[in-house]
């Protein structure tokens, strides 16, 4: 156990209701009808499909391969065939449908061939490669694709591999279940993880109300070559945001506008880690995960599902939901969010159905005016003012949210939890961020627009000068021609008037001494129109000449 334990800001301890759902073992449910594959079931590019209507498929199979450097793949949880791709009404916040595969099993599960990675052997390129395939995500329920947090270290490894076992949400236990009865493989994990980042701390985080979890990591721990410390946090919401965490388990604060890596800490669930161990141990991708279902339902527990199994499904193998449930919520109260309808599919990021009542969690009152009286601030564990951010969001004033830092705001509840107004903080949070963004979009897409425009009439302006430039060059190139042109022309016609003066001295009239005046006169006409006429002839013949040259 770690000698300290740091303190972060705020934070609430909502009723726990966590007990229900621990009574009995994880079990493993069957194999349902038909399953549905959204591909949207993690942070990032959406996969690309490499199975059509028709085909036949293996369990472990490749449905759709990771597109782009943040995305995962979607594989076969079972044998069966594909029925059909489109869109269908998926768990989102939206309630909108989505692209999805349609699986009708075969009740055979036949895995399809794969075997062991030797991870410890593998270049780091391939080794990033294989993890690429394996579809894994943050199982917390970010569904951040693993492979990017797990590329190997070139150079210095980091400071901290953090484990994350806090699960602070109310009623949500999955986790508790793993580390109390899959701590071996856990740790497994662990290792994996810190052979790949070279970290030379590894700290398994978990809150003291899990006594039962603790106990089982701190002997997995023991087993293992490596130094694991075990840190056992109090029980205080949201402990298990892992910033939170990082601040509770090290005193490292990560900046605003910052990741964890930058100040040398890097966080995976625990789930998570149990997953990379499957993968490259036993080349399992992902194909199934560990879903609580409680609340409102005849017996709570956790139960290992096939990912696409319909949500009412599983409210079966729980006994069914009670008579006055009124809706049903994916992840915990205080994060998650209504289910559009029960035949929706368990996917990633589905850790918790928590079916509600009216019992469970009445209608809010009507929000009253803010009272200015702050809890909202004692409580906010990121050290922002939500009053004023409320106050900026409702009034649009989306610039000033901006500088009060609305996106460092984890939209935990917590301020809307200890609001005596009842106001509902987070909504208004979620409203202004999302407005901020499409306007971002919108002057992203502008300034693109801008630059295009400007873009082509710059190359308008050069293409125009690029003529202007050959069209001067020609017409250099045209006089420079003519020159020789005109000297040859000037050369030829003196050559001509040379030849006629010469033929003239040839043919000089003889007996032309002592002639009287008027015969002279005559002679002196007659020689003035023989050269005027000769001139003329030379003219003609020169420019004949330069015509034929």
């Amino acid at each position: 156990m770690l000698s300290k334990i740091f303190k972060f800001n705020g934070g609430v301890h909502p009723p726990e209701n966590k007990l229900e759902s621990t009574g009995r073992p994880i079990q493993k449910l069957g194999i349902p009808d038909q399953l549905v594959l959204p591909l949207r079931q993690h942070i990032g590019n959406l996969p690309k499909l490499r199975v059509q209507a028709g085909d036949h498929v293996l369990k472990g199979q490749l449905l759709a391969e990771a597109e782009g450097t943040i995305s995962a793949a979607v594989h076969a949880p079972t044998s069966g065939t594909i029925v059909s791709i489109e869109e269908q009404l998926i768990p989102h916040p939206s309630g909108l449908p989505d692209v999805s595969i349609t699986l009708k099993t075969d009740g055979q599960d036949q895995w399809l061939p794969h075997q062991a990675i030797d991870w410890q052997q593998l270049a780091p390129a391939d080794l990033a490669k294989s993890l690429r395939e394996s579809g894994i995500v943050g199982l917390g329920g970010a569904a951040f694709p693993t492979q990017v947090k797990l590329r190997p270290a070139s150079g210095p490894g980091l400071k901290y591999l953090i484990v994350n076992g806090a699960e602070c949400e109310p009623y949500i236990t999955c986790d508790d279940l793993l580390m109390r009865e899959r701590a071996d493989e856990i740790v497994k994990g662990i290792e994996i993880a810190q052979h790949l980042l070279k970290a030379e701390n590894c700290i398994v985080g978990i809150e003291d109300n899990k006594p039962e979890a603790e106990r089982a990591m701190r002997e997995a721990c023991a087993k293992s070559s490596l130094k694991i410390t075990v840190a056992v946090v109090p029980t205080l919401y949201p402990s298990g945001d892992a910033r939170r965490l990082t601040a509770l388990v090290t005193g490292i604060e990560v900046p605003s506008g910052k990741r964890s890596t930058d100040v040398g800490v890097q966080v995976f669930n625990v789930a998570t880690l149990l997953s990379v161990y499957r993968y490259l141990t036993f080349g399992e991708t992902t194909t199934s995960r560990i879903v609580t279902v409680t609340g409102n339902v005849r017996n709570p527990g956790n139960y290992e599902v096939l990912l696409g199994t319909p949500v009412e499904f599983l409210l079966e193998a729980a006994g069914g939901a009670l008579s006055d449930t009124n809706g049903l919520i994916m992840g915990g109260p205080m994060m998650g969010f209504q289910l559009p309808a029960a035949k929706v599919p368990v996917i990633k990021a589905t850790n918790c159905i928590i079916a509600s009542a009216p019992r469970l969690f009445p209608e809010p009152p009507p929000a009253m005016p803010c009272i200015r009286c702050a809890r909202c601030a004692d409580a906010c564990p990121v050290s922002l003012q939500p009053q004023e951010l409320y106050w900026f969001s409702r009034a649009k004033n989306l610039e000033k949210a901006r500088d009060y830092q609305l996106f460092d705001c984890i939209e935990c509840g917590c301020c809307s939890y200890v609001c005596p107004s009842d106001i509902p903080l987070v909504q208004y949070y979620r409203f202004a961020k999302s407005e901020i963004i499409a306007q971002d979009k919108a002057k992203e897409a502008a300034n693109l627009a801008r630059e295009r425009n400007e873009f082509r009439l710059s190359r308008i302006e050069r293409e125009k000068q690029e003529r202007a430039a050959k069209h001067a060059q020609k017409a250099a190139g045209a006089k420079a021609d003519a020159a020789p042109a005109d000297d040859a022309k000037k050369a030829a016609i003196q050559a001509a008037m040379a030849r006629a003066q010469a033929q003239k001295t040839e043919v000089t009239p003889q007996n032309t001494e002592n002639l009287s005046p008027k015969v002279q006169a005559e002679i002196a006409e007659a020689d003035a129109r023989r050269a005027e006429a000769e001139g003329a002839s030379a003219v003609d013949a020169a420019n004949q000449e330069q015509q034929e040259g």
